[in-house]
């Protein structure tokens, strides 16, 4: 039998899948890219071995306590864990896989804490906070709604995951964390890399906690995302068109031009390659006829014009020459001003009519003046 082909032990699968995911951690793929996401396909399916293995031969069992697990086993623990830290990491194209992905990351969270609580590995917080995710999975928060005590609560969850992972970081220095079991270099070399696994354990812990908040809040999020688009004729079909048969070129040409059969449409912007000769309006029936005259251009040449335009408008005409145009339409009022203070010529003398109707004017403005004296109207304050 070949030996790819013999079946292989649990710690040596494991060992394969927690290869992949630090070397998931420390790389530095993007997560749009083929090799993430083949990565993290290939961990799952690792992890996913691991549980079978488990099962398989009865690992863990729920009438054990954690006297009863040996060291070597511990890591074992952390294989739901690690496999719905790296489910969320899965990537997706549309809302809906997105909730299918968290489903399956909350189902491991789950399995993980049950498991954990089982072997009596919960403190008395981890063990109030799984108390009241049991009661409102949906809404559960490791912070209050109060503002003033949900800043308290995050600043103890931070100081709480700082302290947890220095102790863990600390004992992974320490030179007899990691020493096989039998070798016995030193004294209590079993019982360091026994606390190193069980701090491990509470940090993985309140990770979870943190990871399901965080899953209800991108699960409400993807509750108020707008529902998937019905599929078109090409779709049903197997990606074929067929002639005289579904919505037809026409409305399909509607539907990318996001336009309907009354003339509605919700594009915002307009070709920029078409310049109109005529007025607004439609430029084509629904049959494809013109309703009015328009002119192809270029659209690289239209691009390149618009690189440096100035994002304002620039004046057409000069400020003398808009006042000639006022001034010809008759919209600027001449007079006033020192325009009224100009006087008529100096008369001639030699006009005596001219000279008669002045003096008769100076005249009768002399009697109006002795009949009215001034204040001679003014009869409201008299007493």
């Amino acid at each position: 039998m070949d030996r790819d082909d013999e079946p292989r032990s649990l710690k040596t699968v494991f060992a394969d899948a927690e290869s992949k995911r630090l070397a998931l951690e420390n790389s530095q793929f993007a997560p749009n890219s083929a090799e993430y996401s083949d990565v993290v396909s290939s961990a799952i399916k690792l992890y996913e071995e691991c549980l079978r293995l488990i099962d398989a031969v009865s690992l863990f069992s729920p009438n054990e306590s954690l006297e009863d697990l040996s060291t070597s086993d511990l890591p074992f623990l952390l294989t739901n864990f690690h496999l719905a830290e790296l489910t969320q990491k899965t990537p997706f194209t549309s809302p809906q896989d997105r909730k299918r992905v968290l489903k399956s990351a909350r189902n491991a969270y789950e399995r993980y804490l049950h498991l954990v609580d089982s072997y009596g590995l919960l403190s008395a917080a981890h063990r109030k906070l799984l108390e009241q995710y049991n009661d409102s999975p949906i809404s559960f928060s490791t912070v209050p709604a109060n503002p003033a005590a949900r800043r308290d609560a995050k600043i103890a969850n931070f100081k709480l995951e700082k302290e947890l992972r220095s102790r863990l970081e600390f004992l992974r220095r320490r030179p007899e964390y990691g020493a096989a079991e039998g070798e016995g270099s030193a004294a209590g070399d079993e019982d360091l890399v026994r606390e190193t696994h069980l701090a491990h354990l509470n940090y993985s812990t309140h990770l979870t906690f943190q990871a399901l908040e965080m899953l209800n809040r991108e699960w409400e999020m993807l509750a108020h995302a707008p529902p998937p688009p019905p599929p078109s004729t090409a779709q049903l079909r197997g990606g074929r068109i067929l002639p005289g048969e579904g919505e037809g070129e026409e409305a399909d040409s509607r539907r990318r031009n996001g336009s309907s059969n009354d003339g509605y449409t919700d594009r915002l912007d307009h070709p920029s390659h078409i310049r109109r000769s005529g007025g607004g309006g439609p430029l084509l029936t629904a049959q494809g006829k013109p309703l009015q005259p328009f002119t192809l251009l270029n659209n690289r040449q239209e691009l390149a014009k618009g690189v440096f335009r100035p994002g304002h408008n620039l004046p057409t005409m000069t400020i003398d020459e808009y006042l000639a145009e006022e001034r010809r339409r008759g919209g600027i009022i001449e007079g006033g001003g020192e325009a009224s203070l100009r006087r008529d010529e100096e008369p001639d003398e030699d006009d005596m009519d001219k000279a008669d109707a002045e003096t008769m004017k100076a005249r009768a403005w002399d009697e109006f003046v002795e009949a009215n004296p001034r204040g001679s109207g003014n009869t409201l304050n008299r007493g």
